[in-house]
């Protein structure tokens, strides 16, 4: 738990699970991300789903709020056999638990997207019905995220399962928003679309310090360098861009880019190598700031 602003910044753990190395790479040879991201006799790498939640007073009013939830508990024995998906290190709630807070405590839950593992924890089953969990939330998402949701095709239908997100809107609870916000006081919602259209990246900045929430655009700091881009990305070169775009004002500004994918690294800082960038210092979140 760390001071930035208003608010106060804790790193949820929401379980672990594996992905493809190749696919998390893309062009980039296994001979090189290996190095730092072993895989296993599946070509599978470890990946974390490390949520943030973030808490501060707005207007007078307690805001409790959650940035992605992980994979949640509903998915059936093919998907978990097939990503490795782990709770026995953490669970969204067990974490959210460990921090004092509790699923009606929450009153904001910003969605980078709405892929499975940064979604999934939003709607859990309670009494055979799935409803949303976090019954008092506003549940945050780009229109243009919602829209793709809607209209699923072959490329990436996988990566989306409306349980995790239609009940939102049946239960009055979703908040659809259009483009680059200022959504509450110092957090801001960055929108990259390389990876899916309408990721929103939140951007919480004060005086003091800024922090990135890198969802899929940097979803480990071995992503950080330019050309390594995911192969689950459905424009890289929008994702290249974006990169460009953000990188440069990392790097001036000292920006703090929090992990949601990493097994090991929390957060790191980003330099200038002169050829390229890369993560420096990496580290957990309270040493960060």
């Amino acid at each position: 738990m760390v001071r930035i602003g208003n608010w106060t910044l804790t790193s949820i753990e929401t379980g672990d699970f594996k992905l493809d190395g190749g696919a998390m790479f893309g062009v980039v040879p296994k001979t090189l991300w290996s190095r730092a991201y072993p895989a296993d006799e599946d070509n599978r790498i470890d990946m974390a789903m490390r949520a943030l939640l973030v808490q501060g007073e707005v207007g007078g009013e307690e805001r409790v709020i959650l940035i992605d939830v992980g994979a949640g508990d509903k998915l059936g024995d093919k998907i978990r056999s097939i990503y490795q998906i782990d709770y026995s290190r953490s669970d969204l709630l067990g974490s959210l638990a460990s921090a004092g807070v509790t699923p009606a405590q929450v009153t904001d839950v910003i969605l980078t997207h709405l892929h499975f593992d940064h979604c999934g924890g939003s709607t859990i089953v309670k009494d055979q019905s799935v409803v949303p969990t976090f019954p008092n939330a506003v549940y945050h998402i780009q229109q243009s995220q919602w829209e793709w949701a809607q209209a699923l095709n072959e490329r990436d239908r996988a990566s989306y399962l409306p349980e995790n997100y239609m009940p939102l809107k049946q239960s009055g609870q979703l908040n659809l928003i259009d483009g680059e916000v200022e959504l509450l006081s110092d957090i801001y919602l960055v929108v990259v679309d390389g990876h899916t259209p309408g990721q929103h990246l939140p951007l919480i900045r004060t005086v003091n310090r800024t922090v990135l929430y890198c969802a899929d655009l940097f979803p480990t700091p071995g992503h950080i360098p330019l050309p390594y881009i995911m192969g689950y990305d459905l424009e890289p070169l929008k994702t290249l861009d974006d990169k460009k775009r953000l990188l440069p004002r990392a790097v001036e500004e000292e920006w703090v880019l929090l992990y949601e994918h990493d097994p090991g690294m929390e957060c790191s800082f980003v330099e200038d190598t002169g050829k390229d960038y890369r993560a420096t210092g990496q580290t957990i979140l309270e040493d960060c700031l």
